[in-house]
C-alpha cells in the first residue's frame, strides 16, 4: 500500500522507489576528496551523481514517476519542462516504456543537454530564457495535447525517486554529519532530507542555491513561496525562479540551512573539481563544493557529503571557465604594450618575457591600428604564468626596462 498523497512523501515511498530503480540506475559511488578536506578542515566526500545514467540524478525521479503512470496516462504521452537534466531523464524513461515524449527547454539550454535529450527519443521545443518560461509553455502545450505532465520537482513520485540518493549515502557512509545538496525547485533536497533524517534524525541537511536565482532561500526567509527576479547563472540546472508548494513545505520541515554562492565561486569549484578531482561537473553540480569552500568555514572536523548532482556541462562553457580561472589565479595574463617599429625590438621584448620563465601562448604585432603612433607597433601577448608572484615579477621587469603596458 503506497503512502504518497499529493501533499506528502514518506520513507516507504523512497524505499519503494529504490526497489523499482534497482535495475534501472547506477548506484553511484561516494569518493573521499583529499584536496577539499585539507582546504575546509573537514572530511569531504563527493556523491558522484554526475556519473549517473544521463549524467544526472534526474533519471531517478523521472523513471519512478513514469513507472507509476496509468495505462491511459501513458497512452496520451508525456510532456515536461526542463533546463536539461530532467529532460534527459524523462526522455529516457518514456522511451523505455514506449511512450511519446515532448520536452520544453529554455532557448539557451546547453547544446549538450539539448542534443542528448533528442538522442533519447524526445521531441524538443525551445522556449524562453529560463526554466520558468519553459514551464509556462509546457503547461500550454499540455492543455492542447492532453499529454501527462511530468513535473521536474513538485511531485511526490519525483521526490521519492531523488530520495534514493539519501538512502545510498547513509548506507555507504553511516557516520556522515552533513549532506550538502543543490537546490533549484527543491525536489532533490526534499527527497534526500526525508530519507536521511528518517534514518539519522540528527544529520544536518544544507541546501545551496546560486546567488543569482535564490528563490528557495528567499521563500524560506519570508515564510512564503516567492519568485526571485533571477539573473543569468552558469548553474542553469538550478535556475528556478519559483519553488513548488510541496517542495517548499518539505524544505521548511527538513532542511537545516540554505546558503547561496556567486558565479565566481561556482566557476572556481568547477575548475577545482576538474583539476584536482579529475571530474567534469556542471554548474548546478558544483554549488555544494562552492559552499564547502566559501560558506562553511564554521564547520570543522565533520564528515561532509557534497552531492555532485550532474555533469552535463557544455564544453564551450568548460573552456571559458578554465580561461577565467587561470587568469584569476595568475596563471594566465594578457599584456598590451607599444614598442618602436624597428628591427629587434619585438625580439628584445619577448626575450625579457622568456627570461622570467613565462610561456608565450600567442603574440600579435600590429602597426596599423588607430591607437598606435607612427613609428610604433602595438604588441598583444598572451602568457602562461605560474602564479600572482610570477605576474608581479614580469611587471617589475617590464617597468624597469621602460615599457608602458597594460595587463588585461
Amino acid at each position: 500500500m503506497e503512502c504518497i498523497p499529493s501533499h506528502y512523501v514518506c520513507m516507504k515511498d523512497i524505499e519503494d522507489a529504490r526497489d523499482m530503480l534497482q535495475n534501472v540506475i547506477y548506484r553511484t559511488g561516494i569518493v573521499h576528496n583529499t584536496t577539499l578536506s585539507e582546504i575546509s578542515g573537514n572530511s569531504v566526500y563527493l556523491k558522484m551523481e554526475n556519473l549517473q545514467k544521463t549524467g544526472s540524478f534526474k533519471i531517478r525521479g523521472a523513471f519512478n514517476k513514469i513507472a507509476h503512470l496509468t495505462d491511459e496516462e501513458k497512452n496520451r504521452g508525456v510532456i515536461a519542462s526542463s533546463a536539461g537534466n530532467h529532460a534527459q531523464g524523462v526522455a529516457m524513461a518514456a522511451t523505455a516504456y514506449g511512450i511519446k515524449s515532448t520536452i520544453v527547454m529554455p532557448e539557451h539550454a546547453p547544446l549538450a543537454k539539448i542534443s542528448a535529450t533528442k538522442s533519447y527519443g524526445a521531441h524538443v521545443v525551445l522556449c524562453g530564457n529560463v526554466y520558468d518560461d519553459a514551464y509556462a509553455e509546457a503547461c500550454r502545450l499540455q492543455k492542447e495535447s492532453g499529454a501527462t505532465f511530468i513535473h521536474p520537482f513538485n511531485d511526490p513520485y519525483i521526490i521519492a525517486g531523488q530520495g534514493t540518493i539519501g538512502l545510498e549515502i547513509l548506507e555507504d557512509l553511516p557516520d556522515a554529519d552533513i549532506i550538502v545538496v543543490p537546490i533549484g525547485g527543491g525536489g532533490l533536497i526534499s527527497g534526500i532530507a526525508i530519507a536521511a533524517k528518517s534514518i539519522k534524525p540528527n544529520i544536518k541537511i544544507v541546501g545551496v542555491q546560486a546567488k543569482n536565482v535564490p528563490s528557495m532561500a528567499e521563500s524560506v526567509m519570508q515564510h512564503k513561496i516567492s519568485t526571485a527576479g533571477g539573473l543569468p547563472t552558469i548553474a542553469d540546472g538550478i535556475a528556478v525562479k519559483t519553488p513548488g508548494d510541496l517542495t517548499f513545505h518539505l524544505v521548511q520541515k527538513y532542511v537545516d540551512e540554505i546558503l547561496t554562492v556567486d558565479e565566481d565561486e561556482i566557476a572556481g569549484a568547477i575548475l577545482l573539481l576538474l583539476e584536482r578531482a579529475k571530474v567534469i561537473v556542471e554548474g548546478a553540480g558544483a554549488v555544494p563544493v562552492a559552499a564547502v569552500l566559501n560558506r562553511m568555514g564554521s564547520y570543522k572536523n565533520k564528515k561532509i557529503v557534497a552531492v555532485i548532482s550532474g555533469g552535463n556541462i557544455d564544453v564551450n562553457m568548460v573552456s571559458r571557465i578554465i580561461d577565467k580561472g587561470l587568469v584569476k589565479s595568475g596563471r594566465k595574463i594578457f599584456i598590451d604594450t607599444h614598442i618602436p617599429d624597428r628591427p629587434g625590438t619585438l625580439w628584445r621584448l619577448l626575450n625579457l618575457v622568456a627570461e622570467t620563465g613565462a610561456n608565450v601562448l600567442s603574440v600579435t604585432h600590429n602597426r596599423s591600428t588607430r591607437d598606435v603612433a607612427i613609428g610604433y607597433a602595438k604588441v598583444e601577448m598572451e602568457l602562461e604564468t605560474m602564479d600572482e608572484g610570477h605576474v608581479e615579477n614580469i611587471k617589475d621587469i617590464l617597468t624597469k626596462n621602460n615599457y608602458n603596458f597594460m595587463i588585461l
